[in-house]
């Protein structure tokens, strides 16, 4: 009996990461591919309440120590040590496992923040490979910072703080910037189904796509600043404001994260009854199923990496608000590189004003000459990312050379 090749897909237990690497293990299972996906279980625990198995893709977890995640509080440099001593060893027991079964791994895939799988894969004769799941602007900067350009970049302060900047480099090009690299374009890594304009999913409409049913084309501001993302009740007030000086109806994404205490008045936003008759607050949404929906006119975002390509692949307009990390760089290439939004400007305190919210909302939402541009380019980036990912387009190609590569270097044949 011939086997699928087997790839196993190793990712950081975090949304951002989880994410795009399971629709990159979906893309390889389309092309007959068998994956077995492998992270935490603490991430596992929240995709899943039960064991899980569909198809060619199969789960496998291990024992970091923080089964209920990572807390705020907790030290990271003990959190990140102790991932790595134990996913190393779960992860070398899966791999002889697979060789005594006679099922061996072909080829390990893993997202940044776990070296320690390549290593690992190393040690035991496994090829593997990095899934760069950010801007290939940003793998640029952290190439120039390391081997070419550090000295200049030492010059600035680049803070774990969510209120820090990113430093800011241009996207042309970059994927040719750094030649020494065998780098493969298999994005935009989005659900399919949203990507041919599909319903993805055979469930009722939740409440607040009932709600967007209701509402004009190009007419809602959708919000929602990720799962990470934790902003003062200040910036909040700020934001509720500019809301309602707009006078648009808005679909605002308020996780328990970000606001744990919602319920004690002192923490309740003052112009929350008023908001909640202009807009819908929720504390989680199906985002592409958002995003996809026509009465979405503009995406007030922190700009992580999904969020910005799910815009880009669904031709929404954004308001750039970006936190941290790479944020501020994905803020600038939607600006100026992909012109298809505006990026907020924090005063001194590192508050963005409602007044400058409320600034970029109007000019991505009207229909104003700089409105239009917007618009045209989010849809000719929607055009192009769709052209990529459909049968036959480039990541689709692109993605099965890798395949067969990976497969050739297994076999050597």
């Amino acid at each position: 009996m011939v086997h699928p090749p087997r790839f196993l897909v190793v990712t950081y237990p975090a949304q951002g990461h989880i994410n795009p690497a399971l629709h990159f293990s979906k893309r390889l299972i389309a092309f007959g591919a068998e994956v077995i996906f492998f992270t935490s279980l603490s991430a596992y625990r929240s995709m899943f309440t039960q064991p899980s198995s569909s198809g060619n893709m199969h789960f496998s977890s291990f024992s970091d120590g923080y089964d209920d995640g990572f807390k705020p509080g907790v030290d990271l440099d003990h959190y990140l040590s102790e991932m790595r001593r134990c996913g190393s060893q779960a992860l070398s027991d899966l791999i002889v496992s697979g060789e005594k079964e006679g099922r061996p791994f072909t080829f390990l895939v893993y997202t940044f923040l776990v070296p320690w799988a390549s290593k690992t894969a190393n040690e035991l004769q496994l090829p593997s490979s990095l899934l760069w799941i950010q801007a290939a602007t940003v793998f640029d900067i952290y190439y120039y910072y390391l081997h070419v350009h550090g000295d200049i970049f030492s010059k600035y302060s680049i803070s774990a703080d969510p209120s820090s900047t990113s430093i800011r480099l241009p996207e042309s090009e970059a994927l040719k910037a750094i030649s020494k690299f065998d780098l493969i374009g298999i994005g935009p890594l989005i659900p399919l189904a949203f990507l041919e304009g599909k319903d993805p999913s055979n469930t009722p409409n939740d409440h607040y796509i009932e709600w967007l049913n209701l509402k004009s084309e190009r007419s809602v501001i959708y919000v929602s600043f990720g799962s990470i993302s934790v902003l003062s009740k200040p910036q909040m007030e700020e934001i509720g404001r500019a809301l309602l000086d707009c006078g648009r109806p808005f679909l605002w994404v308020v996780t328990a994260k970000q606001n744990p205490e919602e319920r004690k008045e002192e923490n309740r936003l003052s112009c929350m009854e008023e908001l909640e008759k202009l807009g819908m607050i929720v504390t989680w949404c199906s985002q592409m199923e958002v995003l996809s929906h026509p009465s979405l006119g503009c995406f007030v975002s922190h700009c992580g990496w999904n969020s910005t390509l799910e815009s880009l692949v669904s031709g929404v307009p954004m308001v750039a608000f970006p936190q941290w990390t790479d944020q501020g760089t994905n803020a600038k290439l939607i600006e100026e590189a992909w012109k298809s939004g505006l990026r907020v400007r924090a005063n001194e305190e590192g508050v963005v004003q409602g007044v400058e919210l409320r600034r970029c909302l109007e000019l991505v939402m009207e229909d104003g000459e700089k409105g239009e541009e917007m618009r045209r380019n989010a849809k000719k980036w929607k055009d192009l990312g769709r052209e990529a990912a459909i049968q036959g387009g480039s990541s689709n190609k692109y993605l099965k050379a890798f395949l067969d590569e990976a497969i050739q270097d297994k076999t050597g044949l």
